[in-house]
């Protein structure tokens, strides 16, 4: 029997069944809680189940919703609502997607080791790229000598930033009621991502370890993106721990992550200023008063240009991919021709 309100705890709502339903046929929904390479677990209006993900659909991730047949088998790909995207770690001008129709990114940084303001704008220009809400978790407060909430909230613009305690349960009430729809956990290894899901879920459901005492890096104890729901309603999905982050297309994100330096060269003399010595820059004027710091300028230019030579890599791609397709439509037309002349 079908019981839709089985998927009500995964994020299944009104306004999801009004975009799926039409779209569905005689196919069932579901939404992807765990992927593993050729199979994925799912959750169906008839209880959980493990589901065939046949080659010609690719690209499946945590968090998709997705149509079964009968057999169990993903039919087809659902429209995403949102993508949390990064580069390839392989460096290919391809993007690797962390978790889908997420509504809330936690950002998560251990605030008792080295706050990197620079690794926290880059995940904010990932989190404002994939058109859900970024929320910045200074996590393990209550160890931290200092915890940095003013450094943070400074590079931050129109994201809430919060230090919490997973192990003391401080500040996870104020983080709670913040929660909305579906939450992501991003961060690196060690930034005590699954010991916040655990408090959050009310459970331990994900293995946690202690950072390195050599060096103070974490361990990677989560090692699949796995989709959980959340007590007070809502889903959390945990994903292992991020090493490197790059952008992929990322230029809305980048200009809301700086949207105080966007904001500032609006106000520039010139439209086409670079910032450097043109008279009347105002981004220039913002350095030398204090306003604006050099470290934030640099860590803006450089995502800027690294997102603009991603962006040009994928054109290359996408152009090289083009010819090669008409180069085999080419060759084919001409062994036709060919063939048709030896009859």
């Amino acid at each position: 029997m079908v019981d839709y309100d089985l998927l009500v705890p995964y994020g299944w709502t009104e306004a999801v069944a009004s975009g799926y339903l039409p779209l569905l046929g005689d196919l069932t929904p579901a939404r992807i809680v765990r992927m593993d390479r050729s199979e994925c677990d799912v959750v169906t209006p008839t209880g959980p189940a493990r589901a065939a993900c046949p080659r010609d659909i690719t690209g499946l991730c945590t968090g998709d919703w997705v149509a079964l047949d009968a057999e169990q088998t993903v039919r087809r790909l659902l429209p995403r609502r949102s993508a949390i995207m990064r580069s390839s770690v392989s460096g290919r001008s391809v993007a690797q997607v962390l978790a889908t129709n997420v509504d809330t990114v936690l950002i998560c940084t251990a605030a008792d080791g080295d706050v990197d303001l620079g690794r926290i704008e880059r995940m904010l220009a990932l989190a404002w790229d994939s058109a859900a809400q970024p929320l910045v978790v200074l996590t393990k407060a209550d160890a931290a000598e200092r915890v940095p909430l003013d450094e943070v909230r400074a590079v931050a613009p129109g994201a809430t930033v919060l230090a919490v305690s997973a192990t003391a349960e401080v500040g996870l009430d104020v983080l709670g009621a913040l929660l909305d729809g579906t939450v992501a956990l991003i961060g690196p290894s060690g930034a005590g991502k699954s010991t916040l899901a655990n408090a959050l879920l009310g459970a331990e459901v994900f293995a946690t370890n202690a950072v390195r005492a050599v060096d103070g890096k974490g361990r990677h104890t989560t090692v699949h993106r796995e989709l959980r729901p959340l007590p007070g309603g809502g889903t959390l999905i945990d994903t292992p721990g991020l090493r490197g982050v790059g952008l992929y297309d990322a230029a809305e994100g980048i200009g809301k992550t700086f949207s105080d330096i966007e904001s500032l060269a609006e106000e520039c003399r010139f439209t086409d200023c670079a910032h450097e010595t043109e008279p009347g820059c105002a981004v220039t004027a913002a350095l030398a008063d204090g306003t604006l710091t050099q470290r934030r300028l640099t860590s803006y230019r450089k995502l800027a240009r690294e997102n603009e030579w991603m962006a040009a890599r994928t054109d290359k791609r996408l152009a090289a991919e083009r010819e090669r397709v008409w180069r085999d439509i080419t060759k084919q037309h001409r062994q036709r021709y060919r063939e048709r002349g030896r009859r």
